[in-house]
């Protein structure tokens, strides 16, 4: 009698454990709200200037949510713009950029404002994979930069929310 309670009790514990086991492939269980402004908000040094409204990203294609932009003023008298661009939806959450550009177009600054982080892969897929889509973009001045290996999806929606950004600038 006692191993058929010591077998029962085994079985529904490793039931449960199954069940309560969430795997990477199971979707974003929560999205990040937080901005990662200390560790993805770059500067740019560079004097390169480039078309910022060129690209190649996709357009609005699953993208919705709400956009933004304000100007300021340094003391030189040198104009800057934040903008930011629409929530790009992705399999495993939402994903936006908010870009810093100058009076001649150059693009300053970039901040992803959410991605997914609804677990510990997507944590460290996205700590790896940010900063080098930060620092592309950076570089390219421009949505023409290549999707980071391994956070494809991640990537597009990256690209996808920096496109509506770029787009309001020359809009």
């Amino acid at each position: 009698m006692k191993r058929i309670v010591l077998w029962l009790l085994s079985t529904v514990s490793a039931v449960v454990l199954l069940f309560g086991y969430r795997t990477s492939t199971s979707g974003p269980a929560a999205t990040s709200q937080e901005p990662v402004g200390a560790s993805l908000a770059t500067t740019s040094s560079t004097t390169t200037s480039g078309g910022a409204g060129s690209g190649g990203g996709s357009g609005a294609g699953g993208s919705s949510g709400s956009t933004s932009s304000s100007g300021s003023t340094s003391s030189s008298g040198s104009t800057s713009s934040t903008v930011t661009g629409k929530v790009a939806q992705t399999r495993w959450g939402p994903v936006q950029v908010k870009l810093t550009v100058d009076a001649s177009g150059t693009i300053t600054s970039v901040e992803v404002i959410q991605y997914p982080s609804g677990n510990r892969e997507d944590e460290q897929i996205n700590s790896y994979a940010l900063p080098r889509l930060v620092r592309a973009t950076l570089d390219a001045q421009s949505a023409d930069i290549d999707m980071v290996s391994g956070a494809t999806v991640t990537s597009e929606g990256y690209v996808r929310s920096l496109q509506s950004a770029l787009d309001q600038v020359t809009a």
